[in-house]
């Protein structure tokens, strides 16, 4: 791969080239709640050479509907989630570093979940397979590490749910782990945030729509998801920024040409919503519902829900005390969701038990969401290029 040089990229390019989903096969885990899951399945992506001495990998983490694919071009044409910070010359650097990201635990994108086959029945899992935790994804990623003959990362890297399980790597690998770069995410799950999950979770539970047979799984009905898309509008919201909002859509209302409002709720129960942010949302719950699995959903936001490094410890900085990572943490001004102050307590509690720990605010606008919009992206490569070129 040739050398590229080094600029502040804004935009996702596609720049790496094409990647192939790759698989690792596992007999099985015991869950952190006693239950043994298994066959395993792990897909995952790798970017770039590992070094002869194998010193130079790092594991991107995704966040909750996130995936495997990451950076360049997958098979079906599609760029990566996060492509526009992965690649030749980019703040994470593929002429410079091996990157590996995998799907994780109960997700739907080739990782044993809900939609996998369980052996004792041959029929998918659905809402039978397992309640998980973020320490069990994380022990499933150390296994692939594992497999792929890595014995330390350079760096574990990831936002939101990614940026917990970054904090969990730290915790529970403190040997494998040389740096963490921990982005928009929490120690803890706030009662807010489980408030959230719930009711994402009982719009799924109140979906009408059942099959005839009265079996979990509703692949086989017509007009499914109508739950799991009211689930992704209401977790949109919580990813946007009032000031994107009112930027983005004002009260302009999504049909140009009407003179006023419609004064009709639709048809058949269905609002059709006259007001663009309505329909943006819409958007946004029916291609969700196209590319997800609503009972992985279920299974990803209670794993979240249960995330809490101080429950063994009752205080944070005791959780911290065998951490030997170098950790920078990254928050947004704009993010309500997990706000500053949320990542200020992980930084105390590293302060107070000596660790390396590095802090930084970035102001951008875009809400929860500010690592993975593209116009946040250059002021995030200076600073994760930065901080990965210290690790020794």
């Amino acid at each position: 791969m040739p050398v590229i040089p080094i600029k502040e990229y804004a935009d996702s390019d596609g720049l790496y080239g094409r990647v192939q989903q790759q698989y690792a096969h596992f007999d099985g885990i015991t869950l952190e709640s006693g239950v043994f899951l298994g066959p395993l399945t792990v897909a995952y992506e790798t970017y770039g050479q590992l070094s002869p001495n194998k010193d130079n990998a790092i594991l991107v983490l995704h966040a909750l509907s996130g995936d495997a694919h990451v950076a360049g071009i997958d098979e079906n044409g599609r760029l990566g989630w996060w492509d526009a910070m992965i690649g030749p010359g980019k703040g994470i650097d593929t002429n410079r570093y091996f990157v590996i990201c995998s799907n994780c635990l109960g997700g739907c994108k080739g990782t044993t979940g809900p939609p996998s086959i369980n052996p004792e029945t041959s029929r998918p899992y659905g809402r039978q397979f397992p309640l998980i935790t973020i320490g069990d994804m994380v022990r499933v990623q150390a296994m692939l590490v594992e497999h792929l003959g890595i014995e330390r990362l350079h760096n574990v890297i990831g936002g939101s749910m990614g940026g917990m399980q970054a904090l969990e790597w730290s915790v529970r690998f403190p040997d494998k782990v040389r740096s963490a770069v921990v982005i928009a995410a929490t120690a803890r799950l706030s009662p807010q945030g489980i408030a959230f999950n719930w009711v994402g979770r009982n719009a799924i539970y109140c979906d009408p729509i059942r099959c005839s047979d009265g079996s979990d799984r509703k692949d086989a009905c017509e007009d499914t998801g109508r739950g799991l898309a009211v689930a992704r509008m209401i977790g949109h919201i919580t990813y946007l920024s009032e000031e994107t909002m009112e930027a983005k859509f004002g009260r302009k209302l999504r049909l140009k040409d009407m003179d006023g409002y419609l004064y009709s709720l639709g048809e058949n129960g269905v609002e059709r919503g006259e007001f663009e942010v309505e329909s943006y949302l819409r958007h946004q719950g029916s291609s969700f519902v196209q590319r997800f699995d609503e009972d992985s959903y279920i299974v990803i936001t209670k794993a979240i829900d249960y995330f809490d490094l101080e429950k063994e410890t009752g205080e944070l900085s005791e959780a911290f005390k065998g951490v030997q990572a170098k950790i920078l943490v990254i928050s947004f001004s704009s993010d309500w969701l997990y706000p500053t102050s949320m990542s200020m307590a992980i930084v105390r509690a590293l302060l107070k038990v000596h660790k390396d720990v590095s802090f930084i605010e970035l102001d951008l606008p875009y809400g929860h969401d500010s690592f993975l919009v593209n116009a946040g992206i250059p002021s995030m490569t200076r600073i994760v290029r930065g901080f990965l070129q210290g690790v020794r």
